[in-house]
């Protein structure tokens, strides 16, 4: 339809609508609305089609104008109901509101909208485009004419999308996903195009090859040499119908790893169990009862209560872990097992096929690339090789092997102990219930015992007291400096010991299951920069977001927590760390930026450890009602029963570990094995109870598919080995002498913490500890080598 019959069709419409308002006047305002929506669209975008259906829709169900409408009649509000879908249309299109394009000092998590996403995203990739041909036209191999203006492209991209990405990951919605599906080719195809460019790529070789560069430092020499490995890896070097295919297979790889990550939180929601007998969940703690009576009020059962229920199960981790260990309904904890196990494999959520093509286009593009599989060209950007990580998954499962039977064995042999006929036919879904007893009676341990030592509060108040002696900072509550996308989220800011801010970061505790993805993560919001630096300050401060999925408070109790939800904190906020203490003032290698992927662990699961540091953890453990310390023996228990089935739990990672590897090295997805026959002959080595023939939990193996982790997940295994050996130092010098401690700590910050992308990961290793890495420490830690290695 031509701009002049479309303003014609736009007259006669409102004219209609005049004339069946003189039967509904109030009809005359819904035509005004229009008619100032659709003039406003039209100038915008003269070719742009009318709502002409909508239009008609809207009136009344006696008109006879009715006739040209061939869809449902309208509710009585439907006018309204318009009206505001227009000024919400009208905020979304006008582009000088939208928040995304806002210069914020924090991002706008609070005001933006689904509607925000495609126009917002579509105006700053235009914009950015025009950015990036400019710096093309006049690139010079030099530092401010380089690195500089690609470092302002990049970082603004990456902030806003990251923005997107991040309430997709917390705050799902059909609209939101719908726009991010919309968009999300546009913003690959400009990183595609970014990452392609040949007089970037030629310019950073320039560098590379210059006389200057023995002059230039060691952070900016990782720059150039990550821009070129990265260029390299991204296509730059491909031509004509070699580029056009790696292209298409990029697009397509994002898609579907966005689509198995929808599928696997689509699978975890749609799982509801609805329990009205509460013999049916005997054993359940009261915890989990309040929660489960919680979940299902939040689905319309109003009167739920914990002592009364009804009460909902559900896939969710809190809910799904709390059945495993203390339901006694066996066929209970039967169903749920079986149910997770097999997430997204069946229907329209199944993610078989979808694992099928990510891995022949991952061997695609390998081969485009040079390479013989996907594995070599993920090792290409760690400290790793191929063969070095299969010889340390080997080294670690023969230690770890006879571990895991003796805890099978043992667990047997306790089962039939406690008279249970399960202990003839123990199954997959008995594995977490009995050990959870035994644990109880080897170490007189109640893990749900111990919830009340555990509030969230005091947990956050003692890992921050840590820090402080530690590495030297002080962190503070600044909740309402910072827009946050949901009440729960808190906002802290992170001060040196002058008391000047360095850091500022969000944090987001609690399950929500019906809009967040399960498990926990940090992220970036913003990078520390001296180029994009704000206010007249040196350098732009960097931002993180820490994520969990603990169990929210319920009624009038705070989050109570697991002891392993205690460990998850630490973890993350070992991530948080590293990001916000570095000293990089080049973005490209700052904090986490530019570390190997293999490396990033280390702080995270280092601080692990001090969760089982007695005045560490004698600090956090109060009970949240008393006041009362946790006593001295239950802290003794805990440290006895650290290692407790650790043969177990190490194999556990060794297993999917080594089927990533392998599915990323020798397997042919195009051949008649599947990945179910791969994942069940790694298993016949790193699980002593075999998998069920049903086993599907690859569908929701979302760190190889849907995350950083594809050819990538023994980093955990790797990392760890750094991090035990870290930790080790601070043994070394007696974890009870405080000044020691406090003075390894600060070593620990001013290398490990500090030198972010900046140094090879080795060579910052050796800076701290003074030698390379060794295995001993780990497997000392678990309990898989005597003492005295």
């Amino acid at each position: 339809m031509g701009p002049a019959r479309q303003r014609s069709t736009l007259v006669l419409l409102v004219l209609l609508l005049l004339l069946a308002a003189a039967m509904t006047p109030t009809l005359l305002t819904c035509a005004s609305h229009l008619l100032s929506h659709s003039a406003r669209r039209l100038a915008r975008n003269p070719t742009s089609p009318l709502p002409a259906l909508r239009l008609l829709s809207l009136l009344p169900a006696s008109s006879p104008l009715r006739a040209f409408c061939p869809r449902a009649r309208p509710s009585p509000i439907a006018c309204s109901a318009y009206s505001t879908a227009s000024a919400m249309a009208d905020a979304a299109d006008d582009t000088s509101s939208n928040p995304l394009l806002a210069d914020f000092d924090f991002p706008p998590f609070d005001r933006v909208e689904p509607a925000h996403v495609r126009p917002g995203i579509r105006a700053l990739l235009a914009r950015l485009e025009g950015e990036l041909e400019e710096l093309e036209k006049g690139v010079e191999p030099a530092w401010e004419k380089l690195v500089h203006p690609l470092e302002r492209i990049v970082d603004r991209l990456d902030v806003v999308w990251n923005v997107v990405d991040h309430l997709k990951a917390v705050k799902d919605s059909a609209d939101l996903r719908a726009a991010v599906e919309d968009v999300q080719p546009e913003k690959v195809k400009f990183y595609l195009r970014l990452g392609q460019s040949k007089p970037i790529y030629e310019a950073f070789n320039a560098i590379r090859n210059s006389s200057d560069w023995d002059s230039l430092s060691d952070a900016r020499k990782r720059v150039v040499e990550g821009q070129i490995k990265d260029a390299v890896l991204g296509g730059v070097a491909l031509e004509d119908e070699q580029r056009e295919k790696f292209n298409q297979i990029q697009q397509e790889l994002e898609k579907l790893s966005e689509k198995f990550s929808e599928n696997v939180l689509d699978a975890t929601k749609k799982f509801e169990k609805l329990i009205t007998d509460k013999k049916e969940i005997d054993g359940l703690p009261a915890s989990a009862l309040g929660l489960a009576a919680q979940t299902a009020v939040s689905k319309g059962h109003e009167n739920a209560s914990a002592e009364n229920g009804p009460w909902m199960i559900t896939l969710d981790a809190p809910s799904f872990m709390a059945v495993m260990q203390h339901a006694k309904n066996r066929a209970l904890r039967e169903e749920v097992y079986r149910a997770y196990l097999t997430r997204a494999s069946s229907g329209d959520l199944d993610n078989t096929d979808i694992i099928s093509q990510i891995l022949k286009l991952r061997l695609e593009k390998a081969k485009l690339l040079g390479y013989k599989n996907f594995a070599e060209v993920s090792m290409a950007r760690k400290m790793a090789t191929v063969d070095r990580v299969q010889e340390l998954l080997e080294k670690i499962r023969a230690a770890s092997w006879d571990h895991a039977v003796q805890d099978m064995e043992d667990l047997k042999a306790f089962v039939k102990d406690s008279g249970s006929a399960e202990a003839n036919d123990l199954a997959h879904w008995d594995l977490n219930f009995w050990s959870e007893r035994l644990r109880e009676s080897k170490y007189d341990i109640d893990e749900e015992g111990l919830r009340p030592y555990f509030a969230l509060p005091k947990v956050m108040d003692g890992l921050f007291s840590l820090a402080n002696k530690l590495f030297g900072i002080t962190v503070e509550a600044a909740d309402g400096l910072a827009p946050v996308w949901n009440s729960d989220v808190k906002f802290y800011c992170v001060k040196d010991s002058s008391n000047s801010p360095v850091a500022y970061f969000y944090f987001d505790p609690y399950s929500r299951p019906s809009e967040k993805r399960g498990g926990a993560w940090m992220n970036v919001v913003f990078s520390r920069s001296s180029v994009l630096a704000r206010h007249g300050s040196s350098v732009r401060l960097p931002v993180a977001h820490m994520v969990c999925n603990q169990m929210p408070p319920v009624g009038d109790k705070p989050s109570l927590m697991t002891f392993r939800e205690v460990e998850t904190v630490f973890h993350e906020f070992g991530h948080a760390l590293q990001h916000m203490l570095t000293r990089q003032d080049e973005a490209f290698v700052a904090g986490i930026s530019g570390i190997e992927w293999d490396a990033v662990e280390l702080p995270s699961q280092f601080m692990e450890n001090w969760c089982y540091h007695k005045n560490t953890l004698l600090s956090i453990a109060k009970h949240y009602e008393t006041g009362e310390p946790l006593p001295e023996e239950i802290y003794a228990k805990l440290v006895a029963a650290k290692n407790f089935r650790a043969g177990t739990f190490s194999l556990r990672q060794i297993r999917f570990a080594s089927v990533d590897m392998e599915l990323h090295t020798t397997y042919d997805p195009s051949g008649p094995v599947s990945v179910y026959d791969v994942d069940r002959r790694v298993a016949e080595k790193t699980q002593v109870l075999a998998p069920l023939p049903e086993d599907r939990f690859l569908c929701g193996f979302s760190h190889i598919f849907a995350g950083g982790y594809a050819a990538g997940y023994y980093s955990y295994k790797w990392a760890e080995v750094l991090s035990a050996d870290a930790f080790s130092a601070f043994e070394d010098v007696g974890l009870d002498n405080e000044k020691a401690i406090e003075e390894t700590g600060r070593r620990f910050r001013e290398t490990v913490l500090a030198l972010g992308g900046g140094k090879s990961p080795l060579e910052v290793f050796v800076a701290f500890r003074g030698r390379e890495p060794s295995p001993e420490p780990l497997l000392r830690h678990n309990g898989l080598l005597p003492v005295a290695a």
